[in-house]
């Protein structure tokens, strides 16, 4: 009897602490685990070679923070860099590998793990695991690319949380690359869209192609969001001004927006019930009625329900997103 305890109870430890080198292997890390992970050894020296937490090199580090979620990777930066899918410098997210070139040698020679807010963390030969600024003065210039690995989630922002009305709205276009966050894993769903921000996000959807990149006298082509704004110029769906202007940074009004959408993608009016939408601020002679009134009508989110529309407040990221979603999915 006791033999037959003592087996049972070494089966029982051995299983439990299987269990638990593999915690935190179970399911695909998020890109949020991956930077608390490698954040968590901030300090820890340099040492050419070294894959433990007594000393890493830049790959040794990124080869170690990945391991403790089962995800392998090879040996080498030059290596790393030839994983994951390519990802442009303006849409980095936290998680993501950073790659520098003609360090020590030439070629690509150095690696980190984007954090947010325009900076990466690595091992660095002078100060060990730190936390510094893409942009600083010896790495700018030297930064070479990114990669996303497939193996890791790239989900959610740090301030939508999964009961927001639009959370559906904001991750499926989120997912589609039709919208994206801010580098420090913000959505910022309050945020009003600007006429600029809206041209882009529609044409994203729209696939345009611009003609001519100075049809308005405050847009050139170096002005943000150009082509999309040429292109959907082109189509009618948000007009300029009387003065030749389009003023992108203007903000849109929740009323503009019907509009917009409206005219983007044609919502059929015959999906709309008069008899089951009212709303007490907005009149039947209301300039903008009936696209309210079609956008109402096929709402998902419950942003465009209920007593009040608002017209005339500030369209916010979230109420865009979701009125793209509501059309689009």
């Amino acid at each position: 009897m006791f033999r037959r305890k003592y087996i049972l109870t070494i089966l029982t430890i051995s299983i439990l602490m299987l269990l638990g080198m593999n915690a935190h292997a179970s399911g695909s890390p998020t890109n949020e685990q991956v930077v608390n992970t490698a954040k968590e050894f901030v300090g820890v020296p340099y040492r050419f070679g070294g894959n433990t937490p007594s000393g890493f090199d830049c790959s040794g580090f990124i080869l170690y923070v990945f391991n403790q979620f089962d995800i392998e990777l090879p040996r080498t930066s030059a290596e790393q860099f030839e994983k994951g899918t390519y990802v442009e410098k303006s849409k980095l997210k936290p998680g993501d590998l950073v790659f520098f070139k003609n360090t020590y040698k030439p070629g690509i020679s150095h690696a980190g793990i984007y954090v947010g807010d325009n900076k990466f963390i690595s091992a660095t030969s002078s100060k060990g695991v730190q936390i510094v600024s893409l942009s600083n003065s010896y790495w700018g210039p030297r930064y070479a690319g990114a990669k996303r690995l497939s193996s890791v989630t790239y989900d959610g922002f740090i301030d939508l949380s999964a009961d927001h009305a639009a959370y559906t709205a904001i991750m499926t276009l989120y997912k589609n690359n039709i919208i994206s966050g801010f580098s420090n894993n913000e959505f910022k769903p309050q945020d009003p869209v600007t006429r600029g921000q809206a041209a882009a996000i529609l044409n994203r959807v729209l696939g345009l192609k611009a003609t001519n990149l100075n049809s308005f006298k405050d847009v050139n082509a170096n002005t943000s969001f150009a082509r999309d704004i040429a292109a959907i110029k082109s189509t009618g769906i948000i007009s300029g001004f009387p003065d030749g202007t389009f003023r992108p940074n203007a903000y849109l009004t929740r009323a503009q927006m019907a509009v917009i959408i409206d005219r983007a993608f044609e919502i059929e009016s015959n999906k709309v019930s008069k008899a089951s939408i009212g709303f007490n601020d907005v009149g039947a002679n209301y300039w903008a009625y009936n696209s309210i009134m079609k956008l109402s009508s096929i709402d998902k989110t419950s942003l465009f329900t209920g007593s009040k529309f608002r017209a005339n407040d500030r369209a916010t990221r979230a109420d865009f997103s979701a009125a793209i979603y509501n059309v689009k999915y």
